[in-house]
């Protein structure tokens, strides 16, 4: 029998959690009779201030294909990713978020199209929830996005997919810290399936996602996977110069001619500010590189587990050294 894992961090959910296990057993009872899998749910505790994994825990008592992995503190979005693939131990992994805007109800559509043959299948987003001015900002980082990045990848898409087993040992080689895990799924290549899917509104609770978050995850798609912003910076300074040159040579000629020209501080100090900020631009750009140098050789993990939390009847799945492993029984 094959088998299936649903991986899925949560970060202060209680809101919707017990509302979330009903649609995700669900599917996953209805998988298990439709394409005869066996299924694994792999929920990432990533450091919830709120009663996330006491209910979750609660729940694991009486279903043992729930594996809660609590993190120790919160790492954000992408490590708790990370670390669901790494004790996720299925066949095929689907990555979803776990704030039901991604619906549990196209998984078999996933699994429809990796049963085909495609080692990587995208969910690919027909319309959004947010409308706006927020809506207009994910729309023109898309399209932004499709046109800097060096990799062609999928746009409008996030990391609701499913990835086979294959393609999940290749993604788990790549161990960068600051990961943008749409560019890294398709950086891996294989065939990759497309299933389109209306995405819905939060089924409760606050966003979690702000928008310093979304602006740092927006960065890691462009620094990752471009190099663009570098050349920019070299064709805009070679631009100042050749245009800072003909006005050098423009001078030159009305000195030469005895044309008064107007006395005052504009000029220099229009050309001064601008090549600051053209400077200083360049500089933040060049920072950047360098400060995702500067965490890749410190070598960090990209997460800590506290504990690894299952019912006293789950298949164990193999355990860190050092981590703890905690069984939940009624």
């Amino acid at each position: 029998m094959r088998s299936l894992s649903i991986v899925m961090p949560i970060y202060n959910e209680e809101a919707l959690i017990d509302e979330l296990v009903r649609r995700v057993t669900h599917v996953m009872d209805s998988l298990e009779r439709e394409f005869d899998l066996a299924s694994e749910w792999v929920l990432i505790n990533d450091g919830s201030r709120d009663r996330s994994l006491e209910m979750l825990a609660k729940h694991a008592v009486s279903d043992p294909r729930l594996v809660i992995i609590d993190l120790s503190r919160n790492f954000g979005h992408q490590p708790a990713i990370q670390a669901g693939l790494e004790h996720a131990a299925g066949d095929a992994v689907v990555i979803m978020d776990g704030d039901l805007q991604d619906p549990p109800e196209l998984i078999p559509e996933l699994v429809q199209a990796w049963k085909k043959g495609s080692r990587v299948v995208v969910a690919q987003r027909r319309s959004r929830a947010e409308h706006g001015i927020k809506g207009m900002m994910f729309a023109a980082f898309h399209k932004m996005l499709a046109k800097v990045s060096d990799l062609k990848m999928e746009t409008g898409s996030g990391v609701f997919g499913l990835l086979d087993r294959k393609a999940v040992n290749e993604v788990l080689l790549l161990r960068e810290r600051n990961r943008f895990f749409p560019g890294l799924r398709s950086w891996v290549g294989y065939d990759q399936g497309v299933v389109y899917y209306d995405r819905e509104e939060r089924a409760a609770g606050e966003p979690k996602q702000t928008f310093g978050r979304l602006m740092r995850y927006a960065f890691d798609a462009v620094f990752s996977f471009s190099f663009k912003p570098l050349r920019a910076i070299w064709t805009f300074g070679f631009i100042v110069s050749i245009f800072s040159f003909a006005y050098a040579l423009f001078l030159l000629v009305m000195r030469i001619l005895n044309i008064n020209v107007v006395v005052g501080f504009t000029t220099p100090t229009v050309a001064i500010l601008m090549l600051g900020g053209v400077q200083l631009i360049s500089i933040g750009i060049l920072g950047e590189y360098l400060g995702r140098i500067y965490d890749e050789v410190k070598q960090r993990p990209h997460y800590v587990v506290n504990e690894i939390i299952r019912s006293t009847n789950a298949n164990a799945i193999a355990t860190s050294p050092g981590v703890l492993s905690v069984s939940v029984e009624e």
